[in-house]
């Protein structure tokens, strides 16, 4: 097990990509504490999947977007884990998102989805610094999205706000890397999860301009998501992996 006596949080962790990613680092032997702002009840079934693998898992309620609640989380992991090792920042603002033209966006929504989806990461990696740096280790892992190199009709404030996190993503490698802590993103394509239902019939997406053919699922970004958070990324920091099935390339 790659992940043995490492403990990890992950945001945004009640279903869809978060569930993915806490599952896959406790099969790989993680500690895993999974924070959702409201999904209590799909948070629940997260931690009880964990649980049914024979790992380990607890459960915590917090708005990223506030600084008290990500204190509250890194606090509270600690205190059951003993110690903070890495850090899955899922959770961002993209259910329930209208595609409208960016002259359309009111300036609240704006500001609302750079607050979740950037400051979100920030206050997270912030409030975990302190316990990585004491113990001269850690991983983060950044959720970004191929938006960000494609761009995206209708979209403005969702892709500014994930190239806002390649931005955040380089620059905390270059004042983390002193501490031993490692920050990379991940950025996939056009994924079947909850939320991307809620906005389009994926059985419509087009995967002609895929090279793989055919949509992405969960389960494909797990393996660099595990990757990143393992030992054997540890010369690997402030970058990007794209993980679309070759749609767009870097």
């Amino acid at each position: 097990m790659r992940l043995k006596g490492r403990v990890a949080i992950v945001t945004g962790g009640a279903k869809g990509l978060g569930r993915a990613f806490a599952l896959k680092l406790a099969e790989e032997g993680a500690r895993v504490m999974v924070v959702t702002r409201k999904d209590m009840a799909n948070l629940e079934k997260t931690v009880q999947q964990i649980k049914d693998l024979g790992g380990e898992a607890a459960l915590f309620q917090a708005d990223v977007a506030r600084e008290t609640d990500m204190l509250n989380m890194a606090e509270a992991t600690n205190k059951a884990f003993g110690r903070i090792d890495i850090l899955i920042n899922n959770a961002a603002i993209y259910d329930g998102i209208k595609r409208k033209p960016f002259h359309e966006i009111d300036p609240d929504e704006w500001d609302l989805v750079m607050t979740v989806n950037v400051k979100g990461a920030f206050l997270a990696a912030r409030a975990v610094f302190p316990y990585m740096k004491a113990q001269g280790y850690g991983k983060i892992v950044n959720l970004s999205s191929e938006v960000f190199y494609t761009g995206s009709n209708g979209f403005a404030h969702y892709v500014a706000s994930k190239g806002g996190i390649i931005g955040l993503t380089r620059a905390l490698a270059v004042e983390l890397g002193p501490h031993n802590i490692c920050i990379n993103c991940v950025a996939p394509g056009f994924t079947d999860t909850e939320a991307s239902r809620g906005l389009a019939d994926v059985t419509k997406y087009d995967t002609s301009k895929t090279p793989l053919r055919r949509l992405e699922r969960p389960e494909d970004l797990t393996g660099a998501a595990l990757f990143l958070a393992s030992p054997e990324s540890d010369f690997i920091t402030g970058q990007t992996i794209l993980v679309d099935g070759g749609r767009a390339m870097h």
